[in-house]
Order: C-alpha cells, then sequence, then structure tokens
C-alpha cells in the first residue's frame, strides 16, 4: 500500500492549543478547594467529596443542550445519507468513545462501521496507556486520513481539555475534507472548538483529585455520547416510543428484550409475539410492521426499505409519500 504523505493528506495543522505550562489554567487542571486534604479522608468522606461533586455533572451538561442537538441532527441527517459517525480520542476521552461506538450493533442493529471511533495508541490503548502518541497532530492527521473522511461524515473529537494535538490535528484533517465536524471538551476557548463546526462545552470544574479527567470530565463525555447516538437513532427511526425496538438478538438477554418489546409494542402475548418473529426471520422492526401494519412479511421489508428503516414510517406507509 503506497505511504500518504502529509502534503497528499492535506495542510498540516496550526500549533495545536496551548503549551504543556499553560495546561493550569484549564478548569479541568485546577486544584479542587471542596477535595483539599483528601488523603487524610475516611472512606466515607471520600464517598461523599466525589458524590458532592458528581452531582454538578448532569447541570454542566445541560447548559450545552442546544449544541447537542444540533450534533444529534447532524449526525442523524449523515448516517441517512450514508455516512458515519467517526469519534476521535486519546487517553480516557478515546476509551469512553469506543465505548459508546461498540454499543450501537447490539443497541441499533447499526452496521459497525456506521459510527466508529479512532484512538492514539489505537485498540491496543484500551487496555494499556499509550498517551505519548496523542501529542502528536500529525498521527492524529494520518489515522483520520485511513479513514478517507467525505461530506457525508461527522467527525467529533472527543478531549476534556480541548488541546490534545492528537484530536486537533484528526478534526483539523477532517474539516479540510468536507466532513461536519463537532467536539466535546470541558473547557471553553479551545484549539479543538476552532476547527470544529460545532462546540459541545461541558464546564465540570477541577477534579477531586487534579487534573484526573477519567472522573467528571470523563462521565460528562459518556451522558453527551449517550444523547448524541440514542438522539440520532431515534430521529432515524430506530426507537419506536421508548422502546428499543432495533434491538439485535444475538444472545439470550437481547432475545427475551426483543419478545418483549414486540409483546408491549403490539400488545399480543408471549406466543404470538415467539411465532411472529419467527416468521419475521427474527426481525423486530418486521415484526412489528407486520403486526402494526397487518402486512405479510415481503410488504414489512418493503416499507422499511422505503422508509430507510424508520419503524414509525413504515407502519403508516401514507407518510412515506409526503
Amino acid at each position: 500500500m503506497a505511504t500518504i504523505t502529509m502534503l497528499e493528506q492535506g495542510p498540516t495543522p496550526k500549533p495545536a492549543g496551548r503549551s504543556i505550562s499553560d495546561l493550569q489554567e484549564l478548569t479541568t487542571e485546577t486544584s479542587n478547594a471542596a477535595s483539599e486534604g483528601f488523603d487524610t479522608k475516611s472512606a466515607l468522606e471520600i464517598a461523599r467529596i466525589i458524590n458532592h461533586e458528581d452531582a454538578k455533572i448532569a447541570a454542566a451538561v445541560k447548559k450545552a443542550l442546544p449544541e447537542i442537538a444540533i450534533v444529534i441532527d447532524t449526525v442523524a441527517r449523515s448516517l441517512r445519507d450514508g455516512g458515519r459517525l467517526i469519534y476521535v480520542g486519546a487517553g480516557s476521552s478515546g476509551r469512553i468513545s469506543s465505548l459508546d461506538a461498540s454499543e450501537c450493533p447490539p443497541t441499533f442493529s447499526t452496521q459497525p462501521s456506521q459510527v466508529q471511533y479512532i484512538m492514539a495508541g489505537g485498540p491496543k490503548a484500551l487496555a494499556s496507556a499509550s498517551d505519548v502518541n496523542e501529542d502528536s497532530p500529525e498521527i492524529g492527521q494520518r489515522d483520520i486520513a485511513r479513514r478517507r473522511p467525505t461530506r457525508k461524515d461527522i467527525v467529533i473529537g472527543v478531549s476534556a481539555s480541548g488541546r490534545t494535538p492528537y484530536v486537533v490535528g484528526a478534526v483539523e484533517y477532517a474539516r479540510a475534507r468536507g466532513a461536519k465536524t463537532a467536539s466535546i471538551t470541558c473547557n471553553y476557548n479551545t484549539a479543538l472548538a476552532e476547527v470544529s463546526d460545532t462546540t459541545i462545552v461541558a464546564e465540570v470544574g477541577p477534579e477531586v483529585v487534579s487534573g484526573s479527567t477519567r472522573m467528571k470530565a470523563s462521565t460528562a463525555q459518556k451522558m453527551i455520547l449517550n444523547m448524541i447516538t440514542t438522539g440520532a437513532m431515534t430521529r432515524l427511526g430506530y426507537v419506536y416510543d421508548n422502546l428499543m425496538v432495533n434491538v439485535h438478538m444475538k444472545n439470550a438477554k437481547l432475545v427475551e428484550r426483543g419478545i418483549r418489546v414486540l409483546m408491549k409494542v403490539c400488545e399480543i402475548d408471549r406466543d404470538t409475539a415467539i411465532r411472529t418473529i419467527k416468521s419475521a426471520g427474527k426481525s423486530i422492526p418486521i415484526a412489528v410492521v407486520m403486526l402494526k401494519a397487518t402486512v405479510d412479511k415481503m410488504e414489512a421489508v418493503r416499507r422499511l426499505a422505503k422508509s430507510d428503516g424508520n419503524v414509525r414510517l413504515a407502519i403508516d406507509d401514507s407518510r412515506l409519500e409526503l
């Protein structure tokens, strides 16, 4: 395979944010007065302090809801148009991103290619620290270039500090290639925000253990990623009412969940649900459309294809003509 040079990949990113000496200015790096003397506390006192600080996270995320909504709709449009959601992160942010990406297929029956993650250090960094790569915007460029981002895609950089060079380099490269871009940070006025179309900031404040962004910052990031993918998949019609109708029944627990979902959505007994699931080829969306629209499997499949998998639209076929 031919080597991709930096000139072939696109413009070299500008210096990625603040220097190491400027880290102390970030709210995620400052000392937390609430946890002073932390190492002298009892186990119960430690738990109380952490719990008290964790209680601030939801309020910080709430302030970013307008930006989160913008990203939800952008992700939904990208996936509807055949594009991808690609997360980019390093360290704890990369691990949180990989978790969200890996949980989409079993929850919403998406293809693994639809929601992806790129992490500094590669997959091996999920289990062991390989954070040295996060200091290189060029490696970030190289890694995202391998995914060949296009105008159909949205690339989301996840970085608590908002200055991680690896993430900034990757997002800037994707934007230069026409991809939509967004970022999730816990600090304002960052280098990552400068290269993103939309920036989501959850300013959770100083960590209980100074600089340990695996705590409040990562919890905020996890909450936001949950909102983005769940919101986008719901907008695409992969959720019916508040039920997981696109569940991928690959184990006993998920098979049971699928049966219960069909029973509730269609108000039927367990035996009817099991028979319908079998006749629908073990597809809950097909089974739901068959029962709710009173059609056979072939017609249910046709409707779902016409609605791009949107179950509610497939049930009311007349809305597809609008």
